[in-house]
């Protein structure tokens, strides 16, 4: 039996077509995070040493994520970086079956290891939305303490509920996070079809000291609490 020409060419299109709309499991999305340093240290001397030009700092991170486990990082560059000690970088591992993180902090060259519960948020998801980098994304905000909002927007295109740092929590993965002053802004750069191994996002923590966060604050605040420098320091590293 011969299977006529518009039976084949309509199953191709249609193959096509699934296949596009096919929603993504797993992969590697890559963010830009813009700080506004005048914003994050509210200092009345700051503009006396951070210059208006470099009030404005951009970081590259790269999430790599499959249905249960993500692994968060700093992107690797042989450009010499300015301003380093600026803003934090933290590595960040989540495992959702075990609902558990593991986050490597970077300490004045110091790698310190806390491992802590995923954090639950509340978010609040609205009608707004925007496209980032291709995806239509829905807007969702977390109420991080009295005077503090986080928002955020997400696509269920990409199933895993992930996304920058710790954050994750909604019904897909999120691709834009800004805080409420827009001090800190992350913007998905590029997004991937990939499978990561799993050695790729289980942490390597050898013999280095495992923290918990209350342990890990209390250590920083007898460290460098005293000093100005200290208490911008440890509010970064906890602020989310």
């Amino acid at each position: 039996m011969t299977i006529s020409r518009s039976v084949v060419l309509f199953s191709i299109v249609f193959l096509l077509g699934a296949e596009a709309m096919a929603q993504i499991t797993s992969g590697k999305i890559v963010f830009e995070r813009k700080t506004n340093l005048y914003k994050k240290f509210k200092d009345d001397n700051v503009k006396e040493w951070i210059k208006e030009t470099d009030k404005s700092k951009v970081d590259y991170f790269e999430l790599y994520f499959n249905d249960s486990m993500s692994m968060f990082m700093p992107q690797e560059s042989d450009l010499k970086e300015r301003m380093s000690w600026a803003t934090s970088k933290n590595t960040t591992y989540q495992n959702f079956n075990s609902k558990s993180t593991l986050s490597i902090k970077s300490v004045w060259g110091e790698q310190l290891y806390v491992q802590d519960s995923i954090k639950k948020r509340e978010w609040k998801i609205t009608e707004g939305k925007r496209v980032i980098g291709g995806y239509t994304c829905r807007k969702a905000i977390w109420e991080m303490n009295d005077s503090t909002r986080i928002y955020v927007w997400y696509t269920d295109d990409i199933v895993p509920s992930v996304g920058p740092e710790s954050f994750c929590g909604l019904p897909g993965a999120i691709l834009g996070l800004a805080t409420e002053d827009g001090g800190v802004i992350y913007f998905a750069k590029s997004v991937e079809v990939a499978k990561p191994t799993i050695e790729q996002l289980t942490p390597k923590i050898g013999r280095n000291k495992i923290y918990a966060t209350a342990e890990l604050k209390v250590k920083l605040q007898k460290d460098f609490g005293k000093n100005p420098w200290g208490k911008a320091m440890i509010k970064d590293l906890f602020s989310w």
